[in-house]
């Protein structure tokens, strides 16, 4: 059994794995369940790993897997679960030496295009560095993908660390609270939360050691939204 504020935050961290690829920050949970504290987010969090319903990721900044989903919001893990050929053993329960093969995952050749600056904005991208292969599943909508290598942590609490790939698709718009690849001033290129205010642009970073950048609408274009994310342990 869930409280309604356990399933609420549940359901929201579900929506934005689902939507932006990575989990919210606790900031977000917060503002999203009304709540005057981020410790009121730790104790639901922490109950929803006792209960089995999520996993906290080691080594990365507040990364959240959801393990399970009740029967209120579909019954199904978010995470990915691999589909099993059946195989030719006889015995009910294979052993490991008579493992059976998983299904191979349709991949997508995507060109980076360079690296992109998740902090102090660096110049613009505009040559293919070399190639990734994504799961087609990443791919979102229609239009042209493509991947970039992060630099630096302003994004850190959004789960994107340095040295990560994201899986990028191209549009000039975005939705308040997106996460896109914007350029300012024609030269700089950098990935940040995205919010249209009268006449402003408003790009947040997931870290609070960097502060909010202001600026004119027209000295900022989006390039893409994040869709994906690729790490390499």
């Amino acid at each position: 059994m869930l409280t309604k504020k356990q399933l609420d935050l549940l359901e929201f961290i579900h929506k934005r794995v689902q939507r932006d690829g990575v989990p919210p920050s606790f900031d977000e949970m917060k503002e999203a369940l009304d709540l005057r504290s981020k410790s009121g987010i730790h104790r639901l969090i922490t109950a929803l790993e006792e209960r089995g319903f999520i996993r906290r990721l080691a080594h990365r900044a507040r990364a959240i897997e959801i393990v399970k989903l009740p029967d209120s919001l579909g019954g199904e893990a978010s995470g990915f679960t691999p589909r099993v050929i059946e195989g030719g053993a006889t015995t009910k329960e294979p052993s490991l030496s008579a493992s059976m093969p998983v299904e191979a995952v349709h991949a997508i050749e995507l060109p980076v295009m360079g690296r992109i600056a998740a902090g102090v904005p660096i110049e613009a991208i505009n040559q293919v560095s070399h190639h990734v292969a994504v799961p087609g599943s990443m791919l979102s909508g229609r239009g042209e993908h493509y991947a970039l290598e992060v630099r630096g942590d302003s994004m850190i609490d959004a789960g994107i660390n340095d040295g990560d790939v994201v899986v990028i698709r191209e549009t000039t718009t975005a939705d308040n609270g997106d996460i896109v690849v914007a350029l300012v001033d024609e030269q700089e290129a950098t990935l940040k939360r995205f919010f249209r205010r009268t006449g402003q642009i408003e790009l947040v970073a997931a870290n609070p050691a960097y502060e909010t950048r202001v600026m004119p609408s027209d000295r900022v274009k989006v390039q893409g939204r994040l869709v994906g994310l690729i790490r390499t342990y």
